[in-house]
C-alpha cells in the first residue's frame, strides 16, 4: 500500500508526492500516490500537476549559472568545490538541495502559509520579467523557508529537471478516479494547448474546452514491439500489416478552415511544415489523421529521406526555402481518428481504413499519400516482406488488428511493431560520464570510438543496454582507469570492447567521424573480444554508402 500524502496543502504536498514517486518501484504505489494527491490537492495544483506530468514545461526564468552563483554564495563554498559536488552528484537541482545548510529563516515579503505548486510555478514565471536581484531574492527567500525535499523539488521547477518514471497513461489512470470520466476521455480532454496558469480544473476536463480548441489532437495509440512469432497472433487474415515508416509521428487537424500540425510529444509544429498548408481547400472540416512526416524523394512511390535531413528542419525556428527545397516532406496517413467532426476511434480500422483511402484519393495531392497495405496471406509470405524494409525505407512492419479500436496510449493485443534486426558494430568506450538520478554516482553515459589506422574515433553516444551488474562492473573499471579529466568527463583506459545497436546511419558534418547513428544504444558487451578486432571507420563508411543505395 502507498503512504497517504499529508493533507496540509502546500509545496510540501507535491514534495511528498515526487518523493514517493521517485522511491515507489511499483506501479500500484505510484498510481496510489496520484489518486491520494488527485483526492487532496488544490484544483489550482491539479491543473499544474497535469501539466507537469504530460509534458508541458513552464518558460525557464532563472538560469543555472545564477542558481549555482547564489547557492555558493549562500553556503560560502568555493567555486572549485561546488563544481566537484555537481559533477558527484550529477544533477543540478539535487546539489544545491544537498549544499543548503538545513536552518531556515523565512522571509516576510517570501512566505505565504500553504502556498502550493501553483503558487510558486506562477512566481517563476512572474520573476522573468525582473531584474537578477529580484530574481534572486525570491529564489533565495524560498530556499529559506522551505526544508530539503521542498528546495529538491523547488529547484527541478526551476531547471525543468523532473525524471519521475510517471507516464502520462498512469496519470490520467489515476485521475480517473477522482472524476467521472474515463481515461480516454480524460487524455483528450488534456491534450493540445492549453496554458495551466489560465485555465481552471473545471475547465480543462470540460468537454467545452475540447470544442473552444479547434486545433486540439488526440492521444496517440501506441504499439508494443512484437512479443513472439507472428503465427502467435492468429490467422493472418485477421490482421493489416503496412510499413513502419521512419519520421515523426503527427497528426494533422482540419478544423474551422484551418490546419494544425501536431507531433506525438504534442508539440505544435504547423510552422515547421508549411507545405501542408496546401491540404487546407482538398480536406474537409472536422478532419483528424494520424500518419508520419517523412522527408520524401519526388516520384511516385513513396522513398524516405534519412530521418537525419528531416532533423535539419525540426530544430529551425523558421524554416528557409533551401531547406523546403532540399527536404521537401509529405504525410503518410495511416489512421482517421475524426471524420466529419465526428471522433470515429471506436469504429473498427477496416472502416477507418475505407474512410481514409477516400479522403486521401479526393485530396489528389501528392503532399498527403495514403500508408501501403503489404499484402499476405501466410505469416511466412509477409516474413520474406519484413527482410526488404531497409529497401523500402522503413523500420520493418506494423501490425494492426483489423477489428481495433483506436486506442489511446500504448497498449498490448491489437497493434505490435515488427522491427527489423538492428545494425551493429563493435566499439571501444574512450569516454565515460556520471549519469543522472538514481545513477548519479555511477559512470553510466559513454562514448565509443571504432579504429582508422592506428588512431581511434569517436562516433557515438550510448546510455542504455546494461543490467545493473554490468554498469557497477564498467564504474568500477572507469574509477580504475581514468586516464584524463574534463569536468566531469573521463578519458578511459580502451580497453572494453561493446557492440553499439543502431537503427540508421547518415552522413553528417557535425561529428569528427562523417556519420551519426539513429537510436544507438549498447547491445552486449563483448568481453571476448580485444580492441584489435572492433571495427573500423571504412565499416562505418561501408554501411553508410549500403544505406544510402537502399
Amino acid at each position: 500500500m502507498g503512504e497517504t500524502l499529508p493533507g496540509n496543502g502546500g509545496l510540501k504536498q507535491f514534495a511528498s508526492l515526487v518523493n514517493l514517486l521517485g522511491s515507489s518501484t511499483g506501479t500500484n504505489d505510484k498510481l496510489e500516490a496520484l489518486q491520494n494527491y488527485f483526492a487532496e490537492a488544490s484544483d489550482a495544483d491539479k491543473v499544474w500537476v497535469i501539466a507537469l506530468f504530460s509534458g508541458r514545461k513552464p518558460k525557464r526564468t532563472v538560469n543555472s549559472t545564477q542558481l549555482q552563483e547564489w547557492c555558493r554564495e549562500l553556503t560560502g563554498y568555493p567555486k572549485w568545490l561546488f563544481e566537484e559536488c555537481y559533477h558527484t552528484v550529477g544533477d543540478l537541482a539535487e546539489t544545491i538541495a544537498l549544499l543548503l545548510p538545513e536552518e531556515r529563516t523565512g522571509d516576510a515579503d517570501i512566505r505565504r502559509p500553504g502556498a502550493g505548486l501553483s503558487y510558486y510555478l506562477e512566481k517563476l514565471m512572474d520573476i522573468g520579467k525582473e531584474d537578477e536581484p529580484g530574481k534572486k531574492k525570491f529564489v533565495l527567500g524560498c530556499w529559506n523557508l522551505m526544508d530539503r525535499e521542498e528546495r529538491l523539488v523547488f529547484n527541478k521547477l526551476i531547471t525543468g529537471g523532473f525524471r519521475i518514471g510517471v507516464s502520462q497513461k498512469m496519470m490520467v489512470n489515476a485521475l480517473a478516479a477522482s472524476v467521472n470520466l474515463s481515461p480516454s476521455v480524460i487524455a483528450h480532454r488534456i491534450s493540445g494547448n492549453w496554458d495551466p496558469s489560465s485555465t481552471s480544473f473545471d475547465a480543462l476536463l470540460s468537454e467545452q474546452s475540447v470544442e473552444q480548441d479547434i486545433s486540439r489532437p488526440y492521444p496517440f495509440y501506441l504499439a508494443y514491439a512484437l512479443e513472439s512469432e507472428p503465427s502467435a497472433l492468429g490467422r493472418p487474415e485477421q490482421w493489416q500489416a503496412e510499413w513502419k515508416w521512419d519520421g515523426i509521428r503527427g497528426q494533422l487537424v482540419k478544423r474551422a478552415g484551418q490546419l494544425f500540425v501536431w507531433s506525438r510529444g504534442e508539440e505544435l509544429m504547423t510552422g515547421k511544415f508549411p507545405e501542408y498548408q496546401e491540404l487546407i481547400p482538398l480536406l474537409s472540416d472536422g478532419v483528424v489523421l494520424d500518419g508520419e512526416i517523412i522527408g520524401l524523394q519526388e516520384g511516385a512511390e513513396i522513398k524516405p529521406l534519412p530521418f537525419a535531413a528531416l532533423q535539419t528542419r525540426i530544430g529551425r525556428i523558421k524554416v528557409t526555402k533551401k531547406q523546403l527545397t532540399e527536404v521537401p516532406v509529405a504525410f503518410i496517413a495511416y489512421d482517421l481518428l475524426e471524420s466529419e467532426g465526428a471522433d470515429c476511434r471506436e469504429q473498427p480500422l477496416g472502416q477507418r481504413r475505407e474512410w481514409l483511402e477516400k479522403i486521401v484519393k479526393e485530396a489528389d495531392n501528392p503532399i498527403l499519400r495514403l500508408s501501403p497495405l503489404i499484402h499476405f496471406s501466410e505469416w511466412e509470405e509477409l516474413r520474406r516482406s519484413r527482410e526488404l524494409s531497409r529497401e523500402t525505407g522503413s523500420e520493418g512492419i506494423m501490425l494492426k488488428k483489423k477489428n481495433s479500436p483506436y486506442q489511446a496510449g500504448r497498449r498490448r493485443g491489437d497493434w505490435w511493431k515488427w522491427k527489423i534486426d538492428p545494425l551493429v558494430i563493435d566499439a571501444v568506450m574512450i569516454y565515460a560520464q556520471k549519469g543522472h538520478g538514481r545513477r548519479s554516482n555511477l559512470y553510466t553515459d559513454y562514448t565509443f570510438a571504432v579504429r582508422d589506422g592506428d588512431r581511434l574515433v569517436g562516433f557515438t553516444k550510448a546510455y542504455s543496454g546494461l543490467t545493473d551488474k554490468e554498469l557497477a562492473e564498467v564504474d568500477a573499471f572507469v574509477k580504475r582507469n581514468a586516464i584524463e579529466k574534463f569536468g566531469p568527463v573521463r578519458t578511459v583506459k580502451p580497453e572494453l570492447v561493446f557492440e553499439i545497436a543502431f537503427e540508421g546511419i547518415a552522413a553528417s558534418s557535425r561529428h569528427k567521424s562523417g556519420v551519426a547513428l539513429r537510436f544507438p544504444r549498447i547491445n552486449r558487451w563483448r568481453k571476448d573480444k580485444k580492441i584489435n578486432e572492433i571495427n573500423t571507420l571504412e565499416d562505418l563508411q561501408r554501411i553508410l554508402r549500403e544505406a544510402a543505395r537502399k
